[in-house]
């Protein structure tokens, strides 16, 4: 996955239905561009730099995997579709919406269609105040002043009025208040680690991660399935019970719920597959005194890829030791995991399909799954 850049916009308007348009925006922008991390207050402040009505101005922080000259095309792609006409006459005209790219991250760039940060923000009252709102400590990379600095010495004294009228921030119609802990589990290759990253980012959930690139049993393994499998299955059993209760009786106060990248269960399903009859009766004794004392997921979703796009994924992700793995195996862990579900109908279990589905490379596709997840 590539790394998460915070971006700051600024939004406004002044003509027709101001709150709907701006809101559509806001819409538009979590669908297209990234996850809203904070919206400010809103203020109706005059036209500046022509005669207008006043416009209804704020700010938003913004969380994408977009590159800024992206983020820029989405942002005139939306302005568009609400009906924003720009002119080229080089003077200022009243609009439906406008949306400024004010910073992306602390990136300075200079070219002819973007200039980072926004060259005049620090001359805007209108941009500044909202801004403050959501970014107070945030510093401007060329100035070298924060954003409640700038506000305090900006020479713009144009009359804002805050609004009690406020935008909302779609990412609340996903609701997880119910949930202490949510296991995302799936076959190799699903997207279990990612979509528990970008859920922990998105949602202020404490992320519990396999460590599985620790264990050194686990390449020696698909080296020598039948040598190692008894011992990689006893190594990832005590790891997984050592860390998930270490995680869970850790209470983060500063955490809304748990997002786990697997379950204990899946020793259980992985050392039926692996192991001999004899090993896995032996297994199946010691993993029942382990598992009874841990705390079972009150979510447990499980990610479901056809084998060729797993197959497709594992090769993308290249990890020289999962090269070699057979599409048997991976059909083998999928029953598996299906038996599973069919065996405990008390886990509150959601199986998610996403074989056509890109989540990490299409946003929209993540959104998604939230709302199944939601469902």
């Amino acid at each position: 996955m590539t790394n998460t850049k915070t971006v700051l916009i600024g939004i406004g308007s002044n003509t027709g239905d101001k709150l709907t348009y701006l809101q559509s925006a806001i819409d538009a922008i979590h669908t297209q561009i990234g996850s809203i991390d904070q919206l400010s207050s809103l203020y109706q402040t005059p036209a500046f730099g022509f005669e207008g009505a006043d416009f209804i101005n704020g700010c938003l922080k913004v969380s994408t995997h977009l590159e800024a000259s992206q983020v820029l095309d989405k942002l005139l792609a939306i302005e568009q579709s609400l009906g924003r006409t720009r002119h080229e006459d080089g003077q200022f005209h009243s609009r439906t919406i406008d949306l400024d790219l004010l910073f992306y991250d602390h990136l300075i760039s200079k070219s002819e269609r973007l200039e980072l940060p926004h060259p005049r923000l620090q001359q805007r009252r209108f941009v500044l105040q909202p801004l403050a709102d959501i970014a107070a400590d945030f510093e401007h990379p060329v100035l070298k002043n924060s954003i409640s600095k700038l506000l305090e010495t900006c020479e713009d004294q144009s009359l804002l009025t805050p609004l009690e009228d406020q935008l909302t921030n779609p990412m609340k119609s996903f609701d997880f208040s119910n949930y202490n802990f949510i296991a995302i589990e799936g076959n190799i290759g699903a997207g279990k680690t990612s979509l528990t990253h970008m859920m922990s980012h998105d949602f202020n959930a404490k992320k519990i991660l396999e460590r599985f690139a620790d264990n050194p049993f686990l390449p020696k393994f698909y080296e020598d399935p039948t040598r190692y499998a008894f011992t990689l299955e006893m190594s990832f059993l005590a790891d997984r019970y050592q860390q998930i209760s270490d995680d869970l009786s850790q209470l983060d106060l500063f955490k809304d719920f748990i997002v786990s990248d697997y379950d204990v269960f899946k020793s259980l399903i992985f050392s039926k597959i692996t192991l001999s009859e004899d090993e896995f009766i032996l297994y199946r004794k010691l993993f029942y005194q382990v598992y009874k004392d841990i705390a079972r997921p009150d979510l447990y979703i499980y990610l479901y890829q056809n084998t060729e796009r797993l197959q497709e994924n594992i090769r993308l992700r290249g990890r020289d030791y999962e090269q070699t793995i057979e599409s048997s195996y991976l059909d083998k862990i999928n029953a598996g995991y299906l038996e599973f579900i069919q065996k405990h109908p008390e886990f509150n279990v959601k199986i998610i399909d996403i074989s056509n589905r890109d989540f990490i490379k299409n946003r929209v596709d993540y959104l998604w799954i939230l709302e199944q997840m939601c469902a």
